[in-house]
């Protein structure tokens, strides 16, 4: 099951990428990052292989850079801090259809924060921080509303096909 849903959210973020408008200032409400938010959903099912999570996750990171970002392990490197951060959330918090919009908040300013720095200190292209502020909120929208619908898939499943326990 986690394997779907890491798939279903790297062709979600192809397809929606593709047909959303993604110029600056023209930026939609529903900018996806499902694949980043799709991370902290998968991880109870690994919690007991926790290297496997961790290599899948970062092979993850560098596929996603192959397909959308060109920088190469940039992505890799970032998505096994955001794995990192998601075990914590899910060590110490758990999860519940409330904690995991705050979870996917963070993980959205997280994300974009991080690429933002990485955008200024190689000067890749001008960046401020209004510009940094008006992609993160126009990120929101969609990433909260995959988050739920995940979760409501994931709570609604019948045990016998998941082996993770959701609270």
């Amino acid at each position: 099951m986690p394997y779907i849903i890491l798939f279903l959210s790297i062709v979600l973020d192809g397809v929606l990428t593709n047909f959303l408008p993604y110029l600056e200032g023209d930026l939609s409400y529903f900018t996806p990052l499902c694949t980043v938010i799709s991370i902290l959903i998968i991880y109870p099912f690994f919690r007991k292989e926790e290297k496997k999570y961790f290599i899948g996750i970062f092979i993850l990171g560098i596929l996603y850079d192959l397909f959308f970002t060109n920088l190469l392990f940039w992505n890799g490197i970032l998505f096994l801090g955001i794995a990192y951060l998601s075990k914590i959330l899910y060590k110490n918090y758990g999860l519940g259809p409330l904690k995991v919009i705050l979870y996917a908040i963070l993980l959205v300013t997280i994300y974009e924060s991080m690429n933002a720095l990485i955008i200024w200190i190689f000067q890749l292209v001008p960046i401020t921080f209004s510009k940094l502020l008006y992609k993160i909120t126009h990120t929101y929208i969609l990433n909260i509303i995959y988050i739920e619908i995940l979760f409501i898939i994931l709570k609604i499943t019948p045990k016998k096909y998941k082996k993770i326990s959701i609270n």
